[in-house]
């Protein structure tokens, strides 16, 4: 049985209709300044339904992943990020990464796969080896207890991922979803990308 997760409408903290504290200026004034709006909907000086939207997407990826670690934790007794690991060593070559790729696949920086591969082998799910053709380079391999964790995991992972998003989205809704993050994911990683600019 898949866990329960709150439904779309629970709450002002999951859809965005809560309010935004407003941060005094150096006065003591909490009128609006700078980013800061009054209205929830103008904070941070964005369009009312581009804010909107915003609190909608995070609202969503908070509550899936929710499901997701819930389900993990009680199927197999790992994280998230336990799984995202295995994953990635179960399609690997030879069940074996470099350190430094396997954050890669991540999108993780390498203090934290370092952390993570650490804990995961004090757990025993993983093992670390050294390269022999790079005496610096660090192999991260899944171990026979990391394939049967993953191997526990992924059942309920993939049945709570269709029951709490896959289901509810028509093949429409998950074209658009996936075209509007390949345009953001896209945009992020060219060249050219300029981080945002501070006031």
């Amino acid at each position: 049985m898949s866990p329960s997760v709150p439904p779309p409408d629970a709450g002002g903290a999951l859809r965005g209709t809560g309010t935004v504290p407003v941060p005094p200026d150096r006065d003591g004034d909490t009128s609006t300044t700078g980013c800061y709006a009054d209205p929830m909907s103008e904070a941070m000086g964005l369009d009312p339904a581009d804010w909107a939207m915003w609190r909608e997407v995070t609202a969503m990826r908070s509550n899936v992943d929710r499901a997701l670690e819930q389900r993990l934790q009680r199927d197999a007794g790992i994280s998230g990020a336990d799984f995202d690991v295995l994953h990635s060593l179960s399609v690997a070559e030879g069940n074996r990464l470099r350190a430094g790729a396997l954050a890669e696949s991540l999108g993780w920086e390498k203090s934290r796969i370092s952390h993570q591969v650490r804990r995961m082998a004090e757990r025993g799910l993983v093992e670390r080896a050294d390269c022999p053709t790079d005496l610096r380079g660090t192999w991260v391999v899944l171990t026979a207890a990391g394939a049967d964790a993953f191997a526990t995991a992924s059942c309920g992972y993939v049945e709570t991922l269709e029951h709490v998003l896959f289901s509810r989205l028509d093949a429409e809704d998950k074209a658009r979803l996936h075209r509007a993050a390949s345009i953001v994911i896209d945009g992020l990683l060219a060249p050219d990308a300029q981080a945002s600019p501070t006031r």
